[in-house]
């Protein structure tokens, strides 16, 4: 018995890094999971090793900046699945490294589209669903980034500050009718995004590891299995009171 038995779970994001390891673990405590990415081959990878592994899992492409793919997302879930209990909103791009003064508009616009407009829309979409069955649990993904600055990636810092802004709003509104809504903030995670950071800052001549490792007061970056651990913790019942939160996962990143 795991403790998600039967509950319909969505993950943007899905097709690897936190998202992927995400929708492992909600599987692997019983959950059914819908994978949705751009990456269709990545999505369906995630979505196949959860049913090689026995769980139970279907994989649709969606652009979350789209408001019809959303729509179809969150419909394709409920008739899936028969309604939606958890949703992860993982899906989010990193951008370029660029001085503020340098950034360019198609920068700016791109990063907030997804990372910000696209939580927004599924957000509006998923608490529909859930408020249609009695209500359910949302995972925002920001940063540390939407808690403090970093220098050169101001539209990616503002567009996770507005994650958390978002989440806040969300679970003021929502908290009566069942629906919880919480924000995790991921430090330095060995993924794609901080591999490309790394390149980016270093001009390819550090690894993430190398570059972050050492601004971590634990002493190295972290793992994608230790951020799904949280979400899985603020999407279940042992977390029951606790909404409109922003957590860090970062290994004390913040707290210097």
């Amino acid at each position: 018995m795991g403790q998600f038995d039967e509950q319909a779970v969505l993950i943007t994001g899905a097709a690897a890094g936190i998202g992927r390891a995400t929708a492992l673990a909600f599987a692997g405590d019983g959950g059914n999971v819908m994978v949705s990415d751009i990456d269709i081959e990545g999505g369906e990878e995630t979505a196949n090793m959860i049913e090689q592994a026995g769980g139970k899992a279907s994989f649709l492409a969606a652009d979350v900046s789209n408001t019809d793919a959303v729509s179809k997302l969150i419909s394709a879930t409920v008739k899936t699945f028969g309604r939606l209990d958890c949703a992860v909103n993982n899906a989010g791009i990193e951008g370029k490294i660029l001085p503020f003064k340098d950034q360019t508009k198609e920068n700016f616009d791109n990063i907030i589209a997804v990372n910000l407009k696209g939580t927004f829309l599924c957000m509006q979409a998923e608490i529909d669903a859930m408020l249609n069955t009695g209500g359910g649990a949302i995972v925002n993904l920001s940063s540390v980034a939407g808690l403090i600055g970093f220098p050169g990636l101001s539209p990616y810092v503002a567009s996770k500050h507005g994650v958390i802004g978002l989440t806040k709003n969300a679970a003021l509104e929502y908290g009566t009718q069942g629906v919880r809504v919480n924000a995790v903030c991921p430090g330095g995670i060995d993924t794609r995004m901080l591999d490309s950071l790394a390149s980016q800052a270093t001009a390819g001549s550090q690894s993430s590891s190398e570059m972050m490792d050492p601004l971590h007061p634990i002493g190295r970056i972290g793992r994608v299995e230790e951020v799904a651990d949280l979400i899985l913790w603020l999407c279940s019942s042992k977390a029951s009171f606790v909404t409109g939160a922003a957590v860090p996962v970062d290994g004390g990143f913040v707290a210097q």
